[in-house]
């Protein structure tokens, strides 16, 4: 382990030893998960709280109080799916992530998660049709909410500040989202981000207040690994990239993302290696002024351009409506 690893683990321990001393109780954060028919991808985390605070309050808690909970770790919980059920243990910063069986069908199902000492909670299941061929997986910041700040202050102002009311959502993404969905009846939606679980809540709610189609989130949990200082958001995107392409191998992707930083990189050797999983890569041009606030050098402006790389069709354009205008005429949509 990882010194610093080792360090965090002993102050948690600390930490959760105390609070239970004072009558604190485990609470389950659910998260919406996914799967198809069989099986389901089912992630939470549970930390400890008050004996007075609900679980909602604890969900509307924002900013940096949201990275201040104490994570239990090791706790077993128990995963009910219709008949089914699955124990399974925390993570050492208290999630849970696992896949377990249980008879769903397609659309919207759930997934009842236990612990001893806390109350049972639902876990949203987006359960992928089989016959479903056509998906999107979307970048968040500067992809569907504007950002227009700088790189290194973009995670404090995540940690101590964010707020669904704080942010704007970019124009026309949304309803480019509902249009493409609309136009593919069934297909699922993924949101991959490198931002921590601990703001989950809180992108769920700017998600829903600016109209976008429900779909799981795929975050990371931030602080140090078995391994290293702290967790690589970019290999956090790969990783998950090649996940869903081998849980879903005949679903073709649209991959949406922004130019300021990694997703064009990533998306590219993406489709490189997995031709067969890409319907398309549409990127969303930012500003001059943007792209020098994500630390990128500024991309022609102009008009929506679709030009060809990796094998697969890229579109840019600096909105979702330009975006559309590219992408409706074509055999993606």
């Amino acid at each position: 382990m990882h010194r610093a690893a080792v360090v965090e683990d002993a102050f948690h321990e600390v930490i959760e030893r105390r609070l239970r001393g004072r009558g604190w109780r485990p609470v389950i954060t659910a998260y919406t998960g996914y799967g198809a028919p069989g099986w389901a991808r089912v992630m939470a985390r549970v930390v400890l709280t008050r004996p007075t605070r609900s679980r909602k309050r604890l969900e509307k808690v924002r900013g940096w109080r949201s990275f201040m909970s104490s994570p239990v770790s090791n706790a077993p919980v128990i995963i009910r799916i219709g008949g089914s059920a699955t124990e399974t243990r925390t993570d050492r910063s208290g999630y849970v992530d696992c896949r377990v069986k249980g008879d769903l069908e397609p659309g919207w199902g759930s997934a009842r998660l236990s612990i001893d000492g806390g109350a049972s909670v639902d876990a949203p299941i987006r359960v992928v049709d089989p016959a479903c061929r056509f998906g999107l997986i979307s970048d968040i910041d500067d992809t569907v909410m504007v950002t227009a700040l700088p790189r290194p202050l973009l995670a404090a102002w995540n940690t101590f500040v964010l707020d669904e009311h704080a942010r704007m959502a970019v124009p026309g993404m949304a309803v480019l989202y509902e249009r493409l969905i609309t136009a593919n009846a069934g297909a699922p939606v993924f949101y991959l981000s490198t931002g921590a679980w601990n703001v989950a809540p809180t992108l769920n709610r700017f998600l829903s207040r600016h109209l976008y189609p429900a779909g799981p989130l795929l975050l990371t949990d931030w602080g140090p690994t078995p391994d290293r200082w702290f967790r690589s958001g970019q290999e956090h995107k790969r990783y998950t990239l090649r996940r869903l392409a081998a849980e879903f191998p005949d679903i073709r992707w649209l991959l949406i993302g922004d130019d300021g930083q990694h997703d064009q990189e990533i998306y590219s050797e993406f489709a490189h290696a997995h031709p067969e999983n890409v319907a398309a890569v549409a990127i969303r041009r930012l500003s001059p002024t943007q792209s020098v606030l994500a630390g990128a050098v500024p991309g022609p402006s102009g008009t929506p351009e679709a030009v060809g790389s990796g094998g697969k069709t890229w579109f840019a354009a600096p909105d979702g409506a330009g975006l559309w205008s590219l992408l409706r005429d074509t055999d993606v949509v």
